[in-house]
């Protein structure tokens, strides 16, 4: 009985940590969410907040592909500009770090403004 309770913790925490090592999905709303980098036009859009899409951290950092955590962090970009109602995202930084020890890229950061246009 131990055995299989240590298995199936192991089997749960591996699960786990592959899962956290692909990107973040988008929501089905979320992908028609354009991700632009000029500012849209005022007379066209208005402005409904600011968002912020993360990917990665200081443990699943180094088993995620720079890929899979810029994809990640652009798919909440997404989300979020969706949740607030919005269909554009005006890109205004993107940041990517390194965790202490780490041998590469460990997360990914994008900082935009989420804006409803016509």
């Amino acid at each position: 009985m131990k055995h299989k309770l240590t298995y199936t913790l192991f089997a749960t925490a591996a699960v786990l940590l592959l899962s956290a090592c692909s990107a973040k999905e988008a929501l089905p709303g979320a992908k028609r969410v354009d991700i632009v980098m000029e500012k849209p036009d005022s007379k066209k859009c208005t402005y409904v907040g600011e968002v912020i899409g993360t990917q990665g951290n200081w443990f699943t950092g180094d088993y995620t592909s720079d890929k899979d955590l810029i994809k990640g962090a652009r798919n909440e970009l997404r989300n979020e500009t969706y949740k607030l109602g919005g269909n554009v995202v005006y890109m205004q930084q993107a940041t990517m770090g390194s965790s202490f020890g780490s041998y590469g890229n460990t997360t990914t950061t994008n900082v935009g403004k989420a804006y409803k246009c016509r």
